[in-house]
């Protein structure tokens, strides 16, 4: 394994050409898989991103046992792309060209005879994921309700025309007639109920493709596609007390365990950190509220800016808030929200004093972030896009 990351450590100098030439030789070569990928220019520029983050990623994990896992799991969920067995060996053929061009002198055919190889085990583990599935590529799931909170937020519930098979806290990703080819990731926010019926909670992003659609435009009635439920953001029955901190929408995945939790009340304490950028991203106060009456064994604080001040207040008012509060070496932590908050949110408890791995938040494929990628002498290695999370709010443009 120590040769492929030497010979990584050489490709991600020139990352950007990589990606480039990968995709310039797949869509040459074979010019009838062009159509299965995204038409507009910032949908493709997210299409390179995922597939630089998931081969660092893989080649960060060769020697992990989460590697086959991960690779059966994104096997199962490129069926929504229409991907073929036969595809994988164009892409593997792109993928060495690919390589090999960005290698220079240092390609030879030990080298290639490595990358063939890891390859095939990459392929082999994604078409077994696709294979073993009895799950459809996609669920066709109509628009029942329509819900809007202010300008930003909207709640879709959708009925699957096939039950949805999913734990409480996953995700879904989600793609929508209005915007063909174009695939978002969103939190299903509830507990599986009698109807099958599921909520999808938006944040409208500035210049987003698919969620201002999702937000401002869709009606019921119309019917969206729902990719394979995703995510291991799910509750650990495991007797140790719960802190969730959620943030804007990332109130979706929380809401979906509280409704689990309610099912079965759990025998220790439930802490809830509900954050929002102002009172108005409080959307669903009304139901924390209700819970909170409800369920004796669960508390809510409520965190947003100082009237006038930035929302970032937010941010370091919670930091306070969680330093108040101790016992965080005992809790099993929940984060949902924007992915910055996330980074310095999981920071910030574990210096409290919180495990690590008793800290849960879950990513989702890369979907672009606000700020530029980074470009020049492996930058985008050292500081690639964000990992993009639950329904980010401020951040441009996720979903």
């Amino acid at each position: 394994m120590r040769i492929l990351r030497d010979s990584f450590a050489v490709v991600e100098r020139r990352a950007e050409h990589a990606v480039k030439f990968f995709y310039s030789h797949l869509f040459w070569h074979n010019p009838a898989i062009r159509e299965l990928f995204p038409s507009s220019f910032e949908d493709m520029e997210r299409q390179r991103d995922r597939l630089f983050a998931s081969l660092t990623h893989v080649i960060a994990h060769l020697d992990d046992d989460t590697v086959l896992p991960y690779l059966r799991e994104l096997g199962r969920d490129h069926r929504k792309f229409l991907i073929r067995p036969e595809h994988y060996a164009a892409v593997g053929a792109s993928l060495l060209a690919a390589l090999a061009e960005t290698s220079g002198a240092a390609w030879n055919p030990a080298l290639e005879k490595a990358w063939g190889e890891a390859y095939q085990l990459i392929a082999d583990a994604m078409t077994a994921g696709a294979a073993e599935s009895d799950d459809p590529p996609w669920w066709d799931a109509e628009i029942v309700q329509h819900l809007q909170y202010g300008e930003d937020i909207g709640v879709l519930t959708l009925r699957p025309h096939l039950p949805l098979p999913y734990r409480p806290g996953q995700y879904v990703s989600v793609s929508s007639e209005r915007v063909p080819t174009t695939w978002r990731t969103y939190s299903l926010g509830n507990a599986p109920r009698p109807d099958h019926t599921v909520d999808l909670h938006v944040s409208r992003i500035e210049r987003g493709r698919l969620s201002p659609a999702l937000v401002r435009e869709a009606q019921p009635g119309e019917v969206l596609r729902l990719g394979a439920p995703g995510g291991r953001m799910v509750l650990r029955r495991d007797g140790r007390p719960i802190s969730m901190i959620a943030a804007g929408t990332g109130w979706a995945p929380v809401r979906a365990m509280l409704e689990e939790l309610a099912e079965r009340p759990p025998d220790q304490d439930v802490r809830l950190f509900a954050v929002a950028r102002d009172q108005a991203h409080l959307y669903d106060r009304p139901l924390m509220e209700e819970f909170a009456a409800s369920f004796g064994w669960l508390s809510v604080t409520y965190i947003t800016p100082a009237p006038g001040r930035h929302r970032k207040q937010a941010t370091d008012r919670l930091a306070t808030a969680l330093g108040t509060r101790g016992l965080w070496p005992d809790q099993d932590v929940y984060l949902a929200g924007p992915p910055v908050f996330i980074e310095r949110t999981a920071v910030v408890l574990e210096e409290l004093g919180a495990p690590p791995g008793r800290t849960f938040h879950d990513a989702v494929p890369v979907g672009g972030g606000g700020r530029s990628r980074p470009l020049g002498f492996g930058e985008w290695f050292l500081n690639p896009p964000d990992p993009c999370w639950h329904n980010p709010s401020g951040r441009s443009p996720r979903r």
